[in-house]
C-alpha cells in the first residue's frame, strides 16, 4: 500500500480516489441492494401465491365435504393460478359428478387433466379414471385409446385391469383374460381382480 508523508497528502489521495471511482462504487452498491430486495420481493410474492392457493384448495375441500358445494372447486379450476391445484380440483369435481351419475360431466373434467395436466402422475391418474368413465358410457374404443396415456410402470396393473374390463364388456374374453393375468402379475394380492379372472370362464360359457 502506498505510504503518504503527510495527513494532507492522505486526504488528497482519498478525494482523488472518490473522484475516480466513487460513482461506480455507489452505482454497484445500489444495484446490488436493488437486486437483493427485488429477489426477496419475488420470492415472497411467489410464496404468498402458493400459500393462498393452498389455503383456497383446503377451504374448497372442506366446503365440498361439508356442503357438497361445487362453487369453490369451480373457482379453483378456472383460476389457473397454480395449475397443480387446478388439476386436483378437476379430479375432485369429476368424482363428484360421477357420484351423481353425471358421467359426461365427469369425462369432461378428466379429459382436461389427462390431456393438458401439468403433473405427469395426475395426468395418468386422470387417464385411467377417464377410461373407466368411458367404459361406463360404453365408449369402448375411446376408453382403450385413453389408456395409452398411462404409460408409467406404476399404473400397469390399473391399466391392464381396466383393459380387461373393456375387453370383457366387448365379449372379447381371450384378450380380457390376458389383460387380467397381466394385471395380476403386478398386483398378486388383488382378490377382486382374481375373481374377475375366475369369472371369465363362467361368463364366456
Amino acid at each position: 500500500m502506498e505510504q503518504f508523508a503527510t495527513e494532507d497528502q492522505q486526504v488528497e489521495a482519498i478525494k482523488q480516489f472518490w473522484k475516480d471511482h466513487g460513482t461506480s462504487l455507489i452505482l454497484g452498491a445500489v444495484l446490488g441492494l436493488a437486486g437483493l430486495f427485488g429477489w426477496q420481493y419475488y420470492s415472497e410474492s411467489q410464496m404468498e401465491t402458493k400459500e393462498a392457493a393452498s389455503i383456497s384448495y383446503q377451504d374448497a375441500l372442506e366446503t365440498l365435504v361439508a356442503d357438497d358445494n361445487a362453487g369453490p372447486i369451480s373457482a379453483l379450476i378456472e383460476s389457473g393460478e397454480v395449475s397443480g391445484y387446478s388439476d386436483l380440483a378437476s379430479l375432485i369435481a369429476a368424482k363428484q359428478a360421477a357420484d351423481k351419475g353425471e358421467l359426461e360431466v365427469a369425462a369432461s373434467y378428466l379429459s382436461k387433466v389427462a390431456t393438458n395436466g401439468s403433473d405427469e402422475s395426475l395426468k395418468q391418474v386422470a387417464a385411467v379414471r377417464l377410461a373407466r368413465v368411458q367404459l361406463a358410457l360404453e365408449q369402448h374404443d375411446k376408453a382403450l385409446a385413453t389408456l395409452d396415456i398411462a404409460k408409467d410402470e406404476a399404473f400397469v396393473a390399473q391399466v391392464e385391469e381396466t383393459k380387461g374390463d373393456i375387453f370383457a364388456a366387448q365379449g372379447n374374453f381371450d384378450k380380457a383374460r390376458m389383460a387380467y393375468s397381466s394385471a395380476l402379475e403386478k398386483n398378486t394380492n388383488n382378490r377382486l381382480l382374481q375373481m374377475k379372472l375366475d369369472n371369465l370362464a363362467v361368463t364366456a360359457g
